[in-house]
Protein backbone atom coordinates (compact mmCIF):
# COMPACT_ATOMS: atom_id res chain seq x y z
CA UNK A 1 0.00 0.00 0.00
CA UNK A 2 1.22 3.44 -0.66
CA UNK A 3 0.63 5.83 2.14
CA UNK A 4 0.85 9.25 1.35
CA UNK A 5 2.54 11.59 4.01
CA UNK A 6 1.94 15.37 4.47
CA UNK A 7 5.05 17.54 5.41
CA UNK A 8 5.51 21.45 6.50
CA UNK A 9 8.85 23.22 5.38
CA UNK A 10 9.50 26.51 6.65
CA UNK A 11 10.53 29.24 4.67
CA UNK A 12 14.59 28.23 4.29
CA UNK A 13 13.31 25.06 3.12
CA UNK A 14 10.87 26.64 1.02
CA UNK A 15 13.91 29.43 -0.27
CA UNK A 16 16.27 26.55 -1.54
CA UNK A 17 13.52 24.08 -2.96
CA UNK A 18 12.43 26.97 -5.30
CA UNK A 19 15.28 29.63 -5.92
CA UNK A 20 13.18 32.82 -4.42
CA UNK A 21 13.88 35.08 -2.21
CA UNK A 22 11.95 35.76 1.22
CA UNK A 23 10.83 39.22 -0.14
CA UNK A 24 9.56 37.23 -3.41
CA UNK A 25 7.95 34.65 -1.99
CA UNK A 26 6.02 36.83 0.21
CA UNK A 27 5.00 39.35 -2.28
CA UNK A 28 3.94 36.27 -4.75
CA UNK A 29 1.69 35.15 -1.79
CA UNK A 30 0.18 38.65 -1.53
CA UNK A 31 -0.51 38.35 -5.61
CA UNK A 32 -2.28 35.00 -5.16
CA UNK A 33 0.89 33.38 -7.63
CA UNK A 34 2.52 31.52 -4.77
CA UNK A 35 1.12 28.88 -2.17
CA UNK A 36 -0.27 30.35 0.75
CA UNK A 37 1.63 29.77 4.28
CA UNK A 38 0.23 27.90 6.90
CA UNK A 39 0.29 29.16 10.71
CA UNK A 40 1.88 26.61 13.15
CA UNK A 41 1.66 29.18 16.13
CA UNK A 42 2.22 32.40 16.86
CA UNK A 43 5.36 33.18 15.04
CA UNK A 44 5.60 30.02 13.19
CA UNK A 45 4.75 29.36 9.44
CA UNK A 46 5.39 26.66 7.18
CA UNK A 47 4.02 25.57 3.63
CA UNK A 48 2.76 21.96 2.76
CA UNK A 49 5.82 19.98 0.78
CA UNK A 50 3.28 18.83 -1.73
CA UNK A 51 1.71 22.67 -2.39
CA UNK A 52 5.35 24.04 -3.60
CA UNK A 53 5.38 20.84 -5.87
CA UNK A 54 2.40 21.81 -7.05
CA UNK A 55 3.64 25.49 -7.76
CA UNK A 56 6.69 24.03 -9.03
CA UNK A 57 4.94 21.64 -11.44
CA UNK A 58 2.81 24.34 -12.92
CA UNK A 59 6.16 26.09 -13.37
CA UNK A 60 7.34 23.93 -15.77
CA UNK A 61 4.31 22.79 -17.56
CA UNK A 62 3.44 26.78 -18.33
CA UNK A 63 7.40 27.13 -19.46
CA UNK A 64 7.24 24.05 -22.12
CA UNK A 65 3.58 25.51 -23.45
CA UNK A 66 5.74 28.40 -25.39
CA UNK A 67 8.35 25.66 -25.97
Amino acid sequence: MNKITKQFNRLNAVKLKVGLSRSSIYMMMAAGTFPKSISLGLRSVAWLDSDIDAWIDGKVAASKVGA
